[in-house]
């Protein structure tokens, strides 16, 4: 699955459209925890999250992920995006819950780590 047909599944905005949204989505992961998140994040992951501060996308980036994806239709901030669409990183904006979003995923045999 790439980070484009995720989108197009859960109902989402890109916030960075100037971002290459076919990178493919290997593994997933939900978490608002940052530090949790840069000792379990994956290359290739869509990582699932309230979260929306500058420190996301270092946090994204470090770990080489897809896609940041917010739920409930969550926006995040302009000096955020600017550094995801400086660094090449995907944000997607969806309608669904955290908890939908996953099961989308799941249905799609995207599983919860790329080594599973």
């Amino acid at each position: 699955m790439t980070v484009k047909e995720l989108a197009a599944a859960i109902r989402a905005r890109n916030l960075t459209p100037e971002v290459d949204d076919g990178k493919t989505i290997t593994c997933a992961y939900t978490c608002d925890l940052l530090s949790w998140v840069m000792s379990h994040g994956e290359e290739g992951m869509a990582w699932v999250t309230v979260q929306t501060h500058l420190n996301v996308i270092a946090v994204a980036v470090l770990a080489d992920m897809a896609c940041v994806v917010l739920p409930e239709s969550i926006d995040m901030e302009a000096e955020s995006l600017k550094k995801a669409t400086d660094e090449g990183m995907c944000v997607l904006s969806s309608p669904m819950t955290a908890y939908e979003i996953c099961a989308v995923l799941a249905s799609a045999a995207i599983p919860a780590h790329a080594q599973a």
